[in-house]
């Protein structure tokens, strides 16, 4: 009888109370904690934030019609622009994702769905997540011995050099994108009686596009802010391009070299054409970001 009695009282003590109590030990903790996370997180986009609207005042200064369409000046001469170099920038950028987003994709293919677990797919992914972190200007090095050597500086040998540091990229991305299409998918192409390249190319591809183009755009915005790979490969050029294997302007070459020059006119050009040069990072990146939305 005692027995039940003890069990039936109500145990005020052990009572869970759902109050929020401001002076709690965990309620102090996860205070300090949230208040430590957002200041360093304000102290980190304090450089970020300095740079961008040191950016906009400097270049958007110097950023009109003119800068945008003419060559670049001499040295005391005023006026003048880049337009050749957003051009070279732009060519550059497309033969690197004409290189490395097919070879990128039918490695992904392979790393995927051919044969993922054998010795060379791991051997490939290994070197592939090894060259995330190669440093851009054994790119242009490499290209340098192998294109520059008997071709000259050219549009295309940039390109190439742009493309040896997409590709790691468009690889990584592609093959995660396409691990991620539900299994259920290809089954059931396989049980329609479908072969494997058509569920490569009817089932896995389209399903997995927004991933691949997403990866595609971040290393498109990487490869359009390089400037080592192209001091060896594309060096650069006062004027307007004519034919791809000839030397060629890109933005990060111009900002480097007129930013060294002693001229106010040419020091104006470089800060308007690094403004030019994050406009079309940004763009990239929020394409990517778009495009990446719609992921499966």
């Amino acid at each position: 009888m005692s027995d039940i009695d003890l069990t039936s009282r109500p145990q005020e003590s052990q009572r869970l109370s759902l109050e929020r109590r401001p002076f709690e030990l965990r309620a102090l903790t996860s205070g300090v904690l949230t208040g430590l996370t957002w200041g360093i997180a304000i102290l980190g986009s304090i450089p970020l934030f300095s740079v961008i609207i040191m950016l906009v005042a400097e270049g958007g200064a110097r950023l009109d019609i003119e800068a945008l369409t003419a060559l670049p000046p001499a040295g005391f001469e005023m006026g003048g622009g880049f337009a050749n170099a957003i051009i070279g920038t732009l060519v550059m950028v497309a033969i690197a994702t004409a290189i490395s987003v097919p070879i990128g994709l039918l490695a992904a293919i392979y790393l995927a769905i051919l044969d993922p677990h054998s010795p060379l797919a791991g051997t490939s992914r290994f070197v592939a997540k090894t060259l995330t972190g190669f440093p851009s200007i054994l790119a242009g090095v490499f290209t340098y011995a192998v294109l520059v050597i008997n071709f000259g500086y050219s549009a295309v040998a940039g390109g190439v050099a742009l493309a040896v540091l997409m590709l790691p990229t468009v690889v990584l991305a592609a093959e995660e994108s396409m691990k991620q299409v539900p299994k259920k998918m290809t089954d059931a192409a396989y049980g329609m009686g479908c072969t494997r390249s058509q569920v490569i190319w009817k089932v896995v591809l389209p399903t997995g596009l927004p991933g691949i183009l997403t990866g595609v755009m971040l290393a498109v915005a990487g490869a359009a802010g390089e400037s080592a790979p192209l001091l060896f490969t594309a060096l650069f050029s006062n004027y307007f391009m004519s034919e791809l294997m000839e030397p060629t302007a890109s933005l990060s070459i111009l900002i480097y070299n007129f930013s060294s020059m002693p001229f106010d006119n040419q020091i104006e050009l470089a800060w308007a054409a690094s403004l030019v040069l994050v406009l079309i990072v940004l763009v990239f990146n929020i394409l990517a970001r778009l495009i990446g939305q719609s992921k499966v």
